[in-house]
């Protein structure tokens, strides 16, 4: 009869990428006795590839102790656990090659991978903060350093770079064109990607959350290149629909039907011809917030998105009126910063960074 195994893995980098180390524990199932620990330094490296060396670590000792094992993988990595399980792709070459060394640590139809909070992944979270320290003796005795019970889950929010509509003052929304950055619109997403960096000193991105459209796409690949972190897209952080008015001027739009427009304007139920009402899009976007706070709990992460999510987004972190999103400027790539403390109490940190 094959033995039941738990893996606990985690990995992490100070400046992501930075001075990074694994931590790998393997348990009995059934009576939660450990059974291996494992934790080592792996030079400089991002989190995601720590993470993913410390799957490829725990496999290993499991398969040592029972070949037929089955194993459960528990980490605080939602972006590995779902590479891993098949259900997001894999774009990067280097996470690709991690993810088949994993592969060829055990037999994967005996393998499950599960997310836990970083709460419940303290054993691991300790001995790769044990290395990092150059402290490797008595692991149970150290205090964890990543996150405690108390800290915030951050999203940064990035508006796209520059587009040629962007330069006109065009509606450009989900359904109409999908236009690309201009090269001023890379280099003001280039400027942002270092702010950031700047902005987070020794901390570092979980993950990097993107609309599916063709210019937040690209400005999220300027920010991971910098910072190394993969990519996941997010249909609900698309821009707005504005169906019938994409491609115009607000004057343009109003010159169409004034009554029809001044309409929208004050009505945050009512839809653009063909589009979708600023309730329609709160819905979705808020959807994807709660959506990304539970699997990134703790954590901070960059979501790439458009004008129209940051404003709602924004007003709603202020409890402000929906209609109040008219109200607010948001340029070309720049960042905004909202914290979730656990008792889901939202704060303001910052609005229009550059």
């Amino acid at each position: 009869m094959s033995r039941s195994l738990i893996v606990e893995a985690d990995g992490g980098s100070r400046g992501n990428p930075g001075p990074a180390a694994f931590g790998a524990v393997v348990k009995d199932a059934a009576t939660g006795q450990v059974l291996v620990e494992r934790a080592e330094a792996i030079g400089t490296a991002t989190n995601n590839v720590a993470e993913y060396r410390g799957v490829i670590a725990g496999l290993e000792e499991a398969h040592r102790i029972d070949p037929r094992s089955r194993i459960e993988v528990r980490l605080d990595s939602k972006l590995v656990v779902e590479q891993m399980s098949g259900r997001w792709k894999i774009k990067h070459a280097d996470m690709r090659e991690l993810s088949l060394r994993a592969r060829d640590m055990h037999d994967m139809s005996s393998v499950t991978f599960t997310w836990v909070p970083r709460s419940q992944n303290a054993h691991a979270d300790r001995l790769l903060n044990q290395v990092l320290d150059g402290e490797a003796a008595e692991p149970e005795r150290r205090p964890l350093l990543r996150a405690q019970s108390g800290e915030p889950t951050t999203f940064y929010l990035l508006r796209h770079g520059e587009t040629a509509l962007t330069q006109q003052r065009r509606f450009s929304g989900r359904g109409g064109a999908d236009v690309e950055l201009t090269d001023a619109g890379r280099g003001q997403v280039a400027q942002a990607a270092s702010a950031l960096a700047t902005r987070l000193g020794p901390s570092s991105l979980q993950a990097i959350v993107t609309s599916p459209l063709l210019r937040t796409r690209q400005s999220a690949q300027v920010v991971a290149d910098r910072v190394g972190v993969e990519v996941i897209i997010d249909d609900d952080l698309a821009e707005m629909a504005f169906g019938a008015w994409d491609g115009l001027t607000f004057s343009e739009a109003r010159r169409r039907d004034p009554a029809l427009f001044d309409a929208w304007l004050g009505d945050p139920g009512m839809p653009a011809p063909g589009g979708e009402s600023l309730v329609d899009l709160a819905q979705r976007v808020s959807a994807a917030q709660e959506r990304l706070r539970s699997s990134f709990e703790a954590s901070t992460v960059l979501l790439v998105t458009h004008a129209m999510p940051v404003k709602v987004l924004v007003s709603a972190a202020l409890r402000a009126p929906i209609e109040s999103v008219h109200r607010v400027d948001v340029t070309p790539a720049s960042l905004a910063e909202l914290a979730f403390w656990p008792d889901g109490r939202p704060s303001l940190r910052a609005l229009g960074l550059r």
